[in-house]
C-alpha cells in the first residue's frame, strides 16, 4: 500500500518528463525556494536509478496536498533553465502526440530538443561571428574560388557577420578557417542577440494568374484562426509563389512563419526563394547541421529571433512564440511519416499544432495523397486549385514504351535513344529516373543460377563497383566484398542482373561519350555540399543529362530540362500493398513535372512491360486527380484507409514461432472483447520476413471508430510490453503508411 508523507519540509513536488522508456511522469522533491521559481517546460537535473539524466518539468503539484508513493521520493539535483525553453503550447503538443501515438512522453519531448539541449548545456549559446582582418588578400586566396568567394561576402560586412549568415550563402565553415589560417579573418564569440529583424521584400511579387489569386485571397481571409487548406496545383503552377505572397502578409504583421519539407535536399532551393523575396531572419532546422549550429538555429526560432522556419518532419515541435501560418510544402512525401522509434505523422502533428495555435495552415502537392482528398470529403479540408501552369510553360505530353515490342540497347529503348540525343544537339537537358541504387540488384552464377543473396535478410545483395567491387544489403547494412567466382560451383562467370542507377550511369556515357552525366543518389551525393553543387550545375542552360533516384522527383525546378524518362516503373505496378497504386501514380506525376518548366515544351517517356495497366491509362488518358477520385471510391468500398482507421504491430525475434504465438494470443484476446468494432488481420509474416537475422511478424487492427481503437489499444499495448519475452521487440505504428 502506498505510504503518506506529511513533513511540510518535503512537501514541494514537481512533476518531471524522463528520457526513458516507459510510459510515466515522475514526482521529484524540490525545496520551497525552487518551487516558486520553477516554471513548466524548464529543464532540471535529476538521479534515475543510477544515472543523471536532463528531464523537463510537465507539472507543479499543490503544496497542500500529501505525498502519497510507496518510494521515497528524491529531490531534483539541479534547475537547468531559468525560463521555460518549450511552451505552453509545445509542452500540450507533445503530450498529445505522446496519447496518440501511444509513446513514452519523456522520449516524445527529448525528440523535440537539440542534443546540446538533451545533453544539459546551457540554453545562451554564443555566436560565432567571423570579421575581415586583411582588405587586401586577393593575391593570397587567387588559387581558390571558393576561398576568393567567402572573402568577397565578408568585404561587404566590415563590421562582420554570423556563421549562420555566411552558411546560409553557401559559404562553409572549413572555407572560413582556411582564410583565419592565413590571418585574413578571424573568429569571435558574441552573446547571441535576440531581438526580432523587421520584414522587407528584396524583390517585388511576381504578377499571380486568376488561380493563384483565388487561392491567396482565400488564404488571407482566415488570418488569425484555424482553417486548414490543400494547395492542390500541377506540377509548375506556381504554388511556391501563392506561399510567397501569403507569408508577405503574415510576415509583415510580425508573425513567424514554419515551412516543412520532406528533405533536406529540397532546402537549397526553398531559401533561396525565400532569400530573394525577404530580407528577414531565416533559419534552418534539419538534420545535417551540426549540434551548435542546430541550437543556435533553434534558439533563434524559439526566441521570435527568426521570421522564417524552414525545416524537415522534426521542425513541427520547434517552440515559435509568434506562429502565424504553417506550410507543409510536397504533404503528400512518405518522408513527412517517421519509420522508426517514435512514429509520428508530421502532417497530422502540424494540422493539430495549428489548431492549438489558432492559425492557418497550408498543405501543397501536385499530387494529394488520398487520404488529404478524403478530408476535403469530410470538409476538414478546404480544396484550392491551380490548373494551369505558371507564365508560358505547358503540361508535358506523356507517352508510353511497351519494353516487350520496343529495340533495346543497354535496357534503354532505341527510341528513346534517339529521343535523348535529339535534345542533347537542341542544347536541352534530359533527366532520367530509376529508383534503384548501384549497378545491379542481382549477382548470379552463369552456371548453376547461384544468387547472391544476403545471409541476415530475405533479400538479394546489391552489387557496387565504387569506392570498391562490393555486395551490399540496403536493408540491413551488411556489406561483402565481390566474390571472384561462384560459392557453390567455383564457376567463374558472375553476371550482375538488372540495372542500377550506377549501371546506367556506365551506360550512358557509353551512348553519349560528349555530354555530361550526372549521377543523383544517396552515394553520390553523401559528402557535405555535394548536392548543392549538382543543383547549381543544373541551374545552367548546359546541355546535361540527369540521372538519379527519389532525390530528383521532390519539387525541384529544373527550367532547361525538356525530356524525362522513367525507366523502370513495373515494380510499383506489381505490389501487393494497396497503397503501391497512389505511390507509383505520385511518382509518375512528380517525376514528369520535372520537364517543360521553362520556355520550351516538355516529354515523359515511360518504359513498361504493362504498357496497359489501368493506372497507366489514367494518368495518360486523364490526370492525377482522376486517378485520386477513382482510388477513394475503390477504397471506401473495401474500407480500407483512409474510411478505416488503422494500427500496426509489429513482432520482432529470432524465432517466427515465438512471434505468432504471442501475436496470436493478444489477438484473440481482442476478439474478445472487442467484439466487431476491431477487425483483425494476422498475425502473418511481415512482407520481408526476416531481416537482419531477426524473423519479423505483423498484425493489423482496423476500426471505423478511431476512438474505440484508440482506447483498446490504450488498455492492452502496455501490457504487452511488460510480458513479452526479453529477446522479442514489439513496436506500435499508429496510421501506419507503409506495411513493410
Amino acid at each position: 500500500m502506498p505510504t503518506t508523507l506529511e513533513t511540510n519540509s518535503t512537501n514541494y513536488r514537481i512533476r518531471v518528463a524522463v528520457p526513458v522508456h516507459l510510459y510515466d511522469t515522475f514526482d521529484y522533491l524540490v525545496t520551497e525556494e525552487q518551487y516558486q521559481h520553477i516554471h513548466l517546460g524548464a529543464r532540471v537535473s535529476v538521479s534515475f536509478g543510477r544515472q543523471n539524466l536532463v528531464g523537463i518539468v510537465v507539472e507543479k503539484l499543490p503544496t497542500n496536498q500529501p505525498i502519497q508513493t510507496k518510494f521515497k521520493l528524491k529531490f531534483i539535483t539541479e534547475i537547468l533553465d531559468e525560463h521555460a525553453i518549450l511552451d505552453e503550447k509545445v509542452l500540450s503538443l507533445l503530450t498529445w502526440s505522446a496519447q496518440y501515438y501511444q509513446f513514452p512522453i519523456g522520449e516524445v519531448i527529448q525528440s523535440a530538443l537539440p542534443t546540446l539541449l538533451r545533453q544539459g548545456k546551457p540554453a545562451d549559446l554564443l555566436t560565432r561571428v567571423w570579421i575581415l582582418l586583411d582588405e587586401h588578400a586577393e593575391t593570397k586566396i587567387k588559387r581558390s574560388d571558393k576561398q576568393q568567394e567567402a572573402y568577397k561576402i565578408l568585404k561587404l560586412h566590415p563590421q562582420g557577420t554570423t556563421e549562420n549568415i555566411l552558411n546560409l550563402a553557401g559559404i562553409e565553415t572549413a572555407t572560413l578557417k582556411a582564410l583565419a589560417k592565413k590571418d585574413i579573418c578571424k573568429c569571435v564569440h558574441e552573446k547571441q542577440d535576440l531581438s526580432p529583424m523587421p520584414m522587407t521584400l528584396a524583390q517585388m511579387p511576381l504578377t499571380a494568374n486568376e488561380d493563384q489569386r483565388k487561392a491567396i485571397d482565400t488564404i488571407l481571409k482566415a488570418q488569425n484562426k484555424y482553417q486548414a487548406f490543400l494547395l492542390d496545383g500541377l506540377t509548375g503552377s506556381g504554388k511556391t509563389e501563392v506561399y510567397l505572397q501569403v507569408m508577405e502578409r503574415v510576415l509583415k504583421q510580425g508573425k513567424q512563419v514554419l515551412v516543412l519539407v520532406p528533405e533536406i535536399g529540397l532546402t537549397p532551393q526553398t531559401i533561396s526563394r525565400f532569400q530573394s523575396r525577404f530580407h528577414c531572419n531565416i533559419v534552418l532546422l534539419h538534420s545535417g547541421l551540426n549540434d551548435s549550429k542546430r541550437l543556435q538555429a533553434w534558439q533563434h526560432a524559439q526566441s521570435g529571433k527568426a521570421s522564417i522556419i524552414l525545416g524537415t518532419r522534426s521542425a513541427i515541435y520547434t517552440p515559435l512564440p509568434n506562429l502565424g501560418l504553417i506550410i507543409l510544402d510536397e504533404e503528400h512525401d512518405l518522408s513527412f511519416k517517421q519509420q522508426e522509434g517514435f512514429r509520428y505523422h508530421a502532417k497530422d502533428v502540424a494540422l493539430y499544432r495549428a489548431h492549438l495555435e489558432k492559425c492557418p495552415i497550408i498543405l501543397g502537392s501536385a499530387t494529394p495523397s488520398i487520404d488529404c482528398y478524403a478530408l476535403v470529403e469530410q470538409g476538414k479540408l478546404k480544396l484550392l486549385e491551380l490548373n494551369q501552369r505558371a507564365g508560358s510553360a505547358l503540361m508535358p505530353k506523356m507517352h508510353v514504351l511497351d519494353l516487350k515490342v520496343s529495340p533495346k540497347q543497354h535496357g534503354i529503348s532505341q527510341l528513346l535513344i534517339g529521343e535523348i540525343k535529339r535534345r542533347i544537339e537542341r542544347k536541352e537537358q534530359v533527366l532520367i529516373f530509376l529508383n534503384r541504387r548501384g549497378y545491379a540488384p542481382v549477382l548470379i552464377c552463369d552456371s548453376c543460377a547461384w544468387q547472391a543473396k544476403c545471409p541476415n535478410c530475405d533479400a538479394n545483395f546489391t552489387l557496387h563497383y565504387q569506392p570498391y567491387s562490393h555486395l551490399h544489403c540496403h536493408h540491413c547494412g551488411t556489406i561483402h566484398r565481390k566474390p571472384d567466382h561462384c560459392p557453390q560451383c567455383n564457376h567463374e562467370e558472375l553476371k550482375p542482373i538488372g540495372m542500377g542507377t550506377a549501371k546506367v550511369e556506365e551506360s550512358l556515357n557509353e551512348l553519349f561519350p560528349n555530354v555530361d552525366v550526372i549521377r543523383v543518389d544517396r552515394d553520390s551525393t553523401s559528402r557535405v555540399g555535394s548536392w548543392q553543387k549538382i543543383y547549381d550545375r543544373i541551374q545552367t542552360s548546359e546541355p546535361v543529362i540527369l540521372l538519379g533516384t527519389q532525390m530528383l522527383a521532390k519539387g525541384h525546378h529544373f527550367p532547361y530540362v525538356t525530356l524525362v524518362t522513367i525507366l523502370d516503373i513495373d515494380s510499383g505496378l506489381l505490389s501487393v500493398d494497396f497503397r503501391a497504386p497512389e505511390r507509383t501514380a505520385q511518382l509518375i506525376v512528380q517525376v514528369s513535372g520535372r520537364a517543360g518548366r521553362g520556355e520550351k515544351k516538355g516529354d515523359v517517356y515511360l518504359q513498361t512491360l504493362r504498357p496497359d495497366h489501368p493506372l497507366l491509362s489514367t494518368l495518360v488518358n486523364h490526370d492525377y486527380r482522376a486517378f485520386a477520385h477513382q482510388t477513394l471510391k475503390e477504397r471506401k468500398a473495401a474500407l480500407l484507409p483512409p474510411y478505416r482507421y488503422t494500427a500496426l504491430i509489429r513482432c520482432e525475434s529470432k524465432n517466427q514461432q515465438l512471434n505468432q504465438d504471442f501475436l496470436q494470443g493478444y489477438a484473440q484476446n481482442l476478439r474478445t472483447n472487442a467484439n466487431e468494432l476491431i477487425d483483425i488481420w494476422g498475425p502473418i509474416p511481415a512482407p520481408m520476413e526476416r531481416k537482419a537475422g531477426r524473423y519479423q511478424a505483423h498484425m493489423v487492427l482496423l476500426s471505423q471508430d478511431r476512438a474505440k481503437l484508440h482506447f483498446y489499444i490504450r488498455q492492452w499495448w502496455q501490457n504487452m510490453l511488460h510480458q513479452k519475452p526479453s529477446n522479442m521487440k514489439l513496436s506500435l505504428d499508429i496510421d501506419p503508411q507503409e506495411l513493410s
